[in-house]
């Protein structure tokens, strides 16, 4: 997901996206303990967009 799109969200947005991301992460992790995950970029790409969503909350709870 890209930054531009990640600000146009509200900070309640972000922060639902931000539990749906961290709760993706742990499906992927679990399947990639089980043998099971196919695309093991997928593990590093979801950890970015985590990173993304973090910081853009920062900078919008500082601006309010």
């Amino acid at each position: 997901m890209k930054a531009s799109e990640l600000r146009d969200l509200s900070i309640e947005e972000l922060e639902v996206k931000e539990n749906e991301l961290v709760e993706s992460l742990f499906n992927l992790r679990f399947q990639h303990a089980t043998g099971q995950l196919d695309n093991t970029a997928q593990l590093g790409k979801t950890r970015k967009d985590i990173a993304r969503v973090q910081t853009i909350l920062i900078e919008k709870r500082r601006a309010q």
